[in-house]
């Protein structure tokens, strides 16, 4: 089948079988393999990433056709160039990471919850992150990242001119379909 998926901001037509998983697609059909797949039975969330921009799906549970037509926010689409996201810059300065192997997903779901609710309780973010499993962490770090991330948002959210998209948002404008 042919499907056509905004991925980051650029628009992708590619042929797959329709029994491809949407984490496989990503990962083979467009080079994008910062989506991990930990355990492939939504088990370790690691395969988490946003769909139409605010919410969190596995995509190792999600046909690549299904997502025909859809936008998809992966990990690669968070940092602006060289300026990492703040949900990344919140990972690195309260030491949110260790082996990073679940990383991605973490990220992708707090961006999916930071999306929906800008000021989330510390309850609110470990219920969030709750599909998601860390071997590493005891998950305090984490929750402390997305924490600052979300106090870093709406400080530039603030202090941002009314024409500027939000320092949350990832690059969304159209592009001609990549080959």
């Amino acid at each position: 089948m042919k499907i056509t998926v905004t991925v980051n901001g650029t628009r992708y037509e590619r042929e797959t079988e329709p029994r491809t998983l949407l984490a496989y697609f990503l990962r083979e059909a467009l080079g994008l393999t910062g989506t991990h797949v930990g355990c492939d039975s939504s088990s370790c969330g690691c395969c988490v990433v946003v769909l139409d921009g605010s919410r969190a799906v596995k995509s190792c549970t999600m046909f690549a056709v299904q997502a025909d037509g859809h936008a998809i926010t992966t990990v690669e689409g968070l940092a602006q160039g060289a300026t990492l996201h703040p949900l990344q810059q919140g990972f690195w300065d309260a030491h949110g990471l260790q082996c990073g192997y679940c990383t991605p997903g973490m990220l992708m779901t707090a961006y999916a919850l930071l999306q929906r609710d800008p000021d989330p309780s510390e309850h609110a973010i470990r219920e969030a992150l709750s599909g998601n499993l860390c071997r590493c962490t005891g998950y305090q770090n984490i929750v402390k990242a997305v924490r600052q991330a979300a106090a870093m948002m709406r400080t530039a959210a603030s202090h941002a001119p009314a024409s500027e998209a939000p320092a949350s948002a990832p690059a969304s404008a159209p592009e001609p379909v990549a080959p």
